[in-house]
């Protein structure tokens, strides 16, 4: 089966810890690491990769950068030109600096790329024919606050750009640090390709052992932002309003409460990392402790309001025992009104990355959510994922006449590897004829009540007809009195194919009235019964013995009662006359243990000890009913009429069986 997604791989020369698209242009891969400062022989660089082939990757630039300090930590693309893509990276200084107090870990570089494309006679696609390597590096600065530590570790952990728009005048960007012995998070203006202290728009002190797990930024109207960052255990928003208006403080949204004071454990569960959904939607990817799991959540924040809550939890696959990154992708609709859906992707600690889809409208309210699970890829890269991006997908201004449009994911690992799923994007059209279809991932489905309400129609109709069958069997079977009529439903044919009673043994209607027996002791009782037994069995031993001596041949009860009349006699009625009356003789059964028995023709006017059919109770007829049909010699179709008549002779049976019943008493 062909996969639903293409792949395309490329292995570099350097462990790879980030990785952003060209927001104006998904064909450029801009991917950054190395080894750091160290002798290990590994350089530091920053590799601009063409992604334009859905099956293959290429190097189109790389910045060698110096060993002499750490490695890219950080990365994304600040703004792109059809020449040239400015890019913000996160590099530590030397070592040496940094004890110096100097540590400029805000770099700016500006790649220059293929400006020209040809076509491609063997894909029929677009071919680089032309390149422009040309590299510059434009800047570096130091934003955070000199480490007081005695040992200098404070790195740029994270780098986050706002969600680019047509008026690039107004794009914020955040840095965090880590192993900071005090969090600290920068936010400053992006749009300047050397931002310096005077670009810093706002500074966010964290508590001394605090640092932000992860941060995200999106733009809301009129210039303004919301900044959203985690620490372990809370969520924060800060307003980013015009340099005119005075500063907010960061409001608190959620955080995961501490344990019942009787838990078996006191660790909570972290968060790893969120992102904006919308203005009022965040999601957060949250690991439980011990390694037991990984969930995403989604918040919803009404005006940040601190009554936010949990409007979705979604537990991911129980292979997955900690997540390491997560992205997502919008892909908006043609009207504000309309809603729009997001792609959501996760990793986890065991290399796998998980797709979902969340359909949901543009403002609220949000009725109900779910997430819905695209595509699971196991075993990615050979070793740890250090991150994931989307592309930015730009809708066509011609969806009728455009070509099949795509949605890129790309990871990156410390295996040195950089790979790209493409996934095809389906046009949905709206209600309207007249309105512009959007590009979705995946179609919407039914809500997640509405699927459960489903699943629980379906098992409770399975369930209800599994027992209409079970009855009507066991009904025709004669296990079960009839509530359905389900014998009638079937032909006397079928039936008599279908039905066989159960037979349950009832003890007290087969076993003839006996002399009481005086329970003195266990010895006497077994004594005095066998005694009793034996006295009535007697006359009945000379009878069987005469009979056996008369009938030396063995006899076949269906073949007796197929000459049940004579040619010569009308056949009587089952009123008139038994229907086993041959000759003045009768047929005889006599039973010699629970299951066999002997078929005799008799004299009628010799005496023998039994009964007839019609004289025997109901359980008994059962039992011989049971024997005749095992042995063949009678089918339930047949009726008991032909059955009248036939003396049935089985007190032995019964006396072994009274017997074995008192000595086990």
């Amino acid at each position: 089966m062909a996969s639903p997604f293409a792949t395309a791989k490329i292995t570099l020369a350097y462990p790879l810890y980030t990785a952003d698209f060209d927001p104006h242009n998904s064909s450029f891969l801009l991917v950054g690491g190395g080894g750091g400062e160290s002798r290990s022989g590994v350089g530091n660089k920053i590799t601009l990769i063409d992604a334009f082939r859905k099956q293959s990757l290429n190097e189109v630039v790389e910045i060698d950068l110096s060993r002499e300090e750490d490695s890219v930590t950080s990365l994304a693309v600040a703004q792109s030109t059809d020449l040239a893509i400015t890019a913000f990276a996160g590099i530590n200084s030397s070592e040496a600096d940094q004890n110096a107090g100097k540590n400029e870990h805000l770099r700016s570089f500006r790649l220059g790329f293929p400006p020209r494309r040809g076509k491609d006679s063997d894909t029929g696609g677009a071919n680089i024919v032309s390149r422009n390597k040309e590299t510059q590096a434009l800047g570096r600065v130091s934003l955070f606050t000199p480490s007081t530590a005695t040992k200098k570790e404070t790195y740029q952990r994270i780098l986050r750009l706002s969600r680019t728009t047509e008026n690039e005048s107004s794009r914020l960007g955040a840095i965090a640090t880590g192993l900071a012995p005090e969090g600290e998070v920068v936010i400053f203006d992006a749009t300047k390709v050397k931002p310096g202290h005077g670009d810093v728009r706002r500074r966010v002190k964290l508590g001394r052992g605090e640092e932000a797990a992860d941060l995200d930024i999106i733009h809301v109207e009129n210039g303004e932002h919301h900044v959203a960052y985690c620490t372990d255990y809370e969520v924060y928003i800060i307003k980013i309003s015009s340099k005119d208006n005075p500063l907010s403080d960061p409001q608190f949204v959620h955080g995961t409460p501490h344990p019942d004071a009787f838990a078996s454990t006191k660790a909570r569960p972290k968060f790893r990392s969120l992102r904006f959904l919308t203005p009022h939607l965040l999601l957060l990817l949250q690991n439980q402790p011990d390694r037991k799991g990984a969930e995403l959540l989604i918040l919803e924040v009404p005006n940040f309001s601190p009554l936010a809550n949990i409007t979705l939890r979604k537990r991911l696959h129980k292979a997955i025992k900690s997540a390491t990154a997560l992205s997502v992708a919008l892909l908006p609709a043609s009207r504000s009104s309309d809603p729009v859906q997001h792609a959501i992707a996760v990793a986890g600690q065991d290399n796998s990355i998980t797709i979902f889809t969340l359909d949901h409208p543009c403002s609220p309210p949000f009725p109900s959510l779910a997430l819905r699970r695209h595509a699971f890829i196991p075993s990615v890269h050979p070793l740890q994922i250090t991150s994931l991006t989307f592309s930015t997908f730009q809708p066509p201004a011609d969806p009728p006449k455009s070509p099949p449009q795509y949605l890129k994911l790309a990871s990156t690992s410390v295996a040195s590897t950089v790979i790209i799923h493409t996934f095809a994007l389906t046009p949905l059209h709206a209600s309207k004829p007249s309105s512009i279809p959007r590009y979705v991932l995946r179609l919407p489905g039914r809500s997640e009540t509405a699927q459960i309400t489903f699943s629980v129609l379906i098992s409770a109709i399975a369930i209800a007809l599994g027992a209409f069958f079970l009855q009507a069997f066991t009904e025709i079977r004669g296990g079960t009195p009839e509530y359905l009529g389900a014998k009638g439903w079937l032909s006397e044919r079928v039936h008599g194919y279908i039905a066989r009673p159960y037979i349950f043994e009832d003890i007290s209607s087969a076993v003839p009235s006996f002399p009481s027996v005086s329970f003195e002791s266990t010895t006497e009782t077994i004594q005095s019964a066998t005694d009793t037994l034996k006295s009535e069995a007697e006359p009945l031993a000379p009878t069987v013995e005469a009979a056996s001596r008369s009938t030396p041949e063995k006899l076949r009860l269906r073949d007796l009662l197929s000459q049940q009349t004579t040619p010569a006699d009308p056949p009587p009625s089952d009123a008139e006359q038994p229907a086993t009356s041959i000759n003045r003789k009768r047929v005889v059964i006599s039973a010699s243990d629970d299951e066999s028995f002997a078929v005799a023709l008799q004299d009628e006017s010799q005496h023998i000890q039994g009964k007839n059919w019609e004289d025997m109770e109901e359980g008994e007829k059962e039992r011989w009913k049971r024997r005749l049909v095992k042995a063949g010699e009678w089918a339930v179709e047949e009726g008991e009429a032909v059955l009248k008549g036939i003396l049935f002779s089985g007190w032995a049976g019964v006396v072994g069986e009274v017997v074995g019943g008192l000595a086990g008493d």
